[in-house]
């Protein structure tokens, strides 16, 4: 605690010996590759303060280092909630800002800022728990910045000219739109944001950018939304299809049913490769069997008939069982269903259990 308390007096941009700013922080960071220096870092808030005004040092080496060892403490729920904490306290006065979620934003939306990945990461680390997300919400919300901007710089290709590629801000959004009103934002019809993030759930250059499809899957959880998401002025249901898509051939009648992108694809067309994609992909059209208009419109768009050759492709159990879920629903008649929402039948606990333990030996085999 005492050597920490002699390295503070050097986390300052205006301290005016670069070196000794290098290796102070270059030794936090390095004391954050343990538990054990985390830990110590935690019992002494000024220091981690300090790390967040470092950041903004314009030395990109001090700055770097600052960022890395911030990504370690919030990787923790404890760091990432001491880190919060400072945050929501930032003076007013204060030259250099210690609210570590509204420097992050600051950097990602600067286009000259090279340090930005590193930005999104103690973002995503923030965000990732649940319990903190709604706190980290309200920094956002409170800065210079909107959703909106945010998902166009997500969406923007090249946005960062200093090779920052941004792709875990696919991350970010997804955590926050967990966030019934960061949903509502999201979906709010006068705005067109989630069309704009519907392309990238087929990027073809990066795993982590298809990632985004988790917070179409998050806003699908709004069932009174169903409709619209559907209708041809959102078209979810064609950018859910086509990643599990293949080469088949069906005939003119099967064809025509389908949505425009899916019909007659060419000998090339390949599957999403990654199963984690595939299985958020199924859960998302899972989600949208809740709602009968929904149902409706997956049976007219012919969604069986993409998902009964997928079907026969898939390898991964776990992926099978998710098809399976959703082929079992839209193959009965609405007489047989009797529900128009799925999700206002209550369940019972042991029955809960039950079919949670059929899934599991399914998937294991046994």
């Amino acid at each position: 605690m005492e050597a920490l308390e002699q390295i503070h007096k050097y986390l300052n941009p205006d301290v005016k010996q670069p070196k000794l700013k290098i290796l102070a922080t270059e030794h936090l960071s390095g004391l954050t590759g343990t538990a054990e220096g985390r830990e110590l870092l935690l019992k002494c808030p000024k220091v981690l303060t300090q790390l967040i005004v470092m950041i903004q040092d314009s030395d990109t080496m001090i700055s770097k280092a600052a960022l890395q060892a911030l990504i370690n403490i919030t990787a923790d729920e404890a760091g990432a909630s001491a880190c919060l904490l400072i945050s929501e306290v930032q003076p007013k006065d204060e030259k250099y800002s210690s609210n570590l979620v509204q420097v992050c934003i600051r950097c990602i939306m600067d286009k000259e800022n090279a340090l930005a990945d590193q930005c999104c990461m103690i973002l995503n680390n923030m965000t990732c728990l649940l319990h903190l997300m709604d706190r980290v919400v309200t920094l956002v919300e409170k800065s210079n910045y909107t959703w909106e901007d945010i998902v166009a710089v997500f969406t923007v290709t090249k946005y960062n000219k200093a090779g920052a590629n941004l792709h875990y801000l696919a991350y970010v959004i997804n955590n926050v739109s967990r966030s019934p009103r960061v949903r509502s934002y999201l979906m709010d019809k006068d705005r067109t944001i989630i069309q704009r993030l519907l392309p990238f759930m087929d990027y073809k250059d990066n795993l982590v950018k298809r990632g985004i499809i988790g917070t179409v899957k998050n806003c699908c959880f709004d069932t009174h939304s169903h409709e619209w998401l559907l209708s041809p002025e959102v078209d979810i249901l064609s950018y859910l299809l086509l990643p599990l898509a293949g080469p088949e051939e069906f005939d003119d009648e099967d064809n025509d049913k389908l949505p425009i992108c899916l019909q007659y694809l060419p000998e090339t067309k390949e599957r999403e490769a990654d199963p984690e994609i595939r299985l958020t992909l199924l859960e998302t059209l899972f989600q949208l069997c809740a709602t009968k208009g929904g149902r409706q419109i997956l049976r007219e768009k012919n969604t069986y008939v993409i998902l009964r050759e997928y079907h026969k492709w898939e390898q991964d159990k776990r992926v099978l069982l998710a098809c399976e879920n959703i082929v079992d629903i839209l193959i009965r008649t609405e007489e047989e269903i009797g529900l128009d929402n799925l999700k206002e039948v209550a369940v019972p606990s042991e029955y809960i259990e039950k079919f949670h333990k059929m899934d599991q030996e399914f998937i294991s085999g046994t």
